[in-house]
């Protein structure tokens, strides 16, 4: 039976401060770096034989993985994506988001981050935060770079990518740990839990706390929980 986990990166930059980051490529505070460790410690005692490790293009979540992998002892080289990456806030980007729900309202700027269709405004390309203007996106076709996504969006490259590159994977009986992101890891779930868009907007991702998905022959789920307890958030799912 393959075993499939899913880790949110540990806390960003910009997560303590608080600001829409997106495909800004920022990294981990020393907080974060302590998550991932403790994310490492999780999964080490399950014991399990990790076949693959996937993260995406993104700092945080590879470095999240990094010491993850550095816990387990484990030097297998990970594979990095793109389609894994966090949404992208458009022009929300950079800005803060307690400042941006005094300015707007938090209904709409709670609508903009949990809602299934709407977008921000798209970013400016040549704003410095557009993917387009950083470096590690360099390789990536300029034509795959989005100026804004919903969460619809997100899920679509994501799943395009799992049915692609990962599902193959766990139906060949394989151990996986994906390092993605709070919106990249939803859409997984929306998948994998069948979650209607309602209760996806319901649906919260702690930072570095894997979540343990336990999956039979056909793919369905037989258990699902974090593995830090301490800071587990409520799953909706069961």
């Amino acid at each position: 039976m393959p075993h499939l986990i899913l880790v949110r990166h540990g806390q960003s930059e910009w997560n303590l401060e608080k600001r829409f980051t997106g495909w800004v490529d920022v990294d981990l505070t020393g907080q974060g770096k302590l998550e991932a460790c403790k994310s490492g410690e999780c999964i080490k005692e399950l014991k399990l034989d990790i076949n693959y490790f996937f993260s995406s293009y993104q700092l945080r979540a590879i470095n999240t993985l990094k010491l993850i992998q550095d816990t387990l002892r484990d030097n297998k080289k990970p594979i990095r994506a793109w389609q894994l990456n966090e949404r992208h806030y458009g022009a929300l980007t950079g800005l803060n988001k307690d400042e941006m729900k005094k300015k707007h309202g938090e209904d709409k700027i709670h609508k903009f981050r949990r809602s299934w269709d709407i977008k921000p405004d798209p970013l400016s390309r040549n704003n410095p935060y557009h993917p387009l203007n950083i470096e590690v996106y360099k390789k990536i076709p300029a034509e795959k770079i989005p100026d804004t996504e919903s969460l619809k969006d997100t899920y679509e490259r994501v799943m395009k990518y799992y049915n692609s590159d990962i599902q193959n994977k766990l139906i060949d009986n394989k151990n996986i740990v994906i390092s993605a992101h709070g919106n990249s890891i939803r859409a997984l779930c929306k998948f994998l839990f069948k979650l209607d868009n309602k209760k996806i907007s319901l649906l919260e991702i702690p930072t570095g706390n894997p979540l343990l998905i336990n999956l039979d022959s056909s793919l369905e789920i037989t258990e699902c929980k974090y593995l830090d307890k301490n800071r587990a958030k409520d799953l909706i799912v069961f």
